[in-house]
């Protein structure tokens, strides 16, 4: 096991004002050991990016409320992928419809946490599928 915490930035994007649900994730996630960089309300695809590049994040958490999910998940994987940094696993949450549930999975979210999904289960979740398998760094200057 690294002997660094996963990095997990946990987002709001879009207009939706709702981040109670997002608290309580964020919350879990660091009782749980993960370093949990929280980016508050009302966060562009570009901002999450930006954030989870300059934090060397793990994983990115999006809860999306508003309906928009299809377009916001979308773009922040188009992010990454020009950033180079598909290597950040991209999950969520939110009021998401079954049937768009299938479509994230098919473009690239790993994983869709819907309303009713116990914080035991999502924390479990992280540490299954964003524990690197990476070795040690190497120690000295490079």
């Amino acid at each position: 096991m690294s002997s660094s915490p996963l990095r997990v930035v946990v987002a709001k994007p879009g207009l939706d004002g709702h981040d109670r649900g997002a608290k309580v994730v964020a919350r879990a996630l660091r009782d749980a050991g993960v370093e949990v960089i929280y980016t508050g309300l009302h966060q562009t695809p570009e901002q999450i990016v930006a954030a989870a590049v300059a934090e060397d994040a793990d994983g990115i958490g999006m809860s999306v409320l508003s309906g928009a999910h299809l377009t916001l998940f979308r773009r922040v994987l188009d992010l990454l992928e020009e950033q180079d940094a598909r290597d950040i696993v991209v999950f969520g949450g939110g009021i998401i419809p079954q049937d768009d549930v299938a479509a994230l999975r098919e473009m690239g979210v790993a994983e869709v946490f819907t309303p009713g999904a116990s914080t035991t289960d999502i924390t479990r979740w992280v540490r299954e599928h964003l524990a690197g398998d990476d070795p040690e760094p190497p120690s000295g200057p490079a």
